[in-house]
């Protein structure tokens, strides 16, 4: 189990969903909640402002990075971790955070490729976690912090121009565009100007939908988990 860090992290690729959100924020119409009338900067940091203030939402969605696809599934929780799915090139990992640690449970094919199929025998059914701020499995925890997750979808961007009021994901949203790194970030034009969609096209894009923000979201550490420093250690 000692090459589990470096190929579980090239595996699952935390960095490059974080990377289309950030490639993401990118006439107007009079509307619901006022962001119609204002410009995209403003927009923005509308959208930064309730974000930052939320305390939870499900984010979902699917890219494509290096010409491979990468799908996720979670639900966040302020201030306190999140849990849902992540799948890329036919591997799956079950994941949470809670309590200052991440908890995993791969996929039978995903064991047997990041340990050996003798391993994976044995993680069968099984959770490991490691600490969320440091070790094996920090670089995962960006994915289910909210505030973390949302200050790096909307911090970085182009020339940003804003587009006309439209229905998307059955909401209401303006979307702006960005103009120099492309992708569109639609935000929500009724209620609290949440964002709703990153959509971006090419080789390299996808969909990553935001919803259910506010909703209550339960977070619970898996029982019985495994120590990956006690396994690396023989222990």
């Amino acid at each position: 189990m000692n090459n589990l860090t470096p190929k579980l992290l090239s595996t699952v690729l935390p960095g490059a969903i974080v990377g289309l959100l950030i490639a993401g924020c990118g006439g107007s119409s009079s509307s619901g909640n006022g962001i119609g009338a204002k410009s995209p900067t403003e927009i923005l940091q509308a959208t930064k402002s309730a974000s930052a203030a939320a305390k939870s939402v499900h984010i979902a969605g699917s890219i494509v990075s290096g010409g491979k696809p990468i799908s996720l599934n979670m639900q966040l929780v302020a201030g306190q971790g999140g849990k849902g799915t992540i799948a890329q090139e036919g591997f799956s990992i079950d994941l949470v955070q809670v309590g200052g640690n991440v908890y995993i449970d791969g996929s039978d094919a995903f064991y047997k490729h990041v340990a050996g199929a003798t391993a994976a025998q044995l993680l069968d059914g099984k959770w490991l976690k490691a600490p969320a701020d440091s070790g094996e499995l920090a670089s995962l925890a960006e994915l289910t912090n909210l505030s973390k997750l949302i200050d790096s979808a909307l911090a970085s961007h182009g020339k940003l121009s804003k587009g006309k009021e439209e229905t998307v994901s059955g909401q209401k949203a303006i979307g702006l565009k960005d103009t120099t790194k492309g992708g569109t970030l639609y935000v929500a034009s009724t209620g609290s100007p949440y964002p709703v969609e990153i959509l971006k096209g090419g080789s390299e894009g996808g969909t990553v939908t935001f919803s259910d923000w506010n909703k209550p979201v339960t977070l619970k550490a898996p029982a019985g988990a495994i120590s990956i420093s006690e396994l690396q250690s023989g222990h």
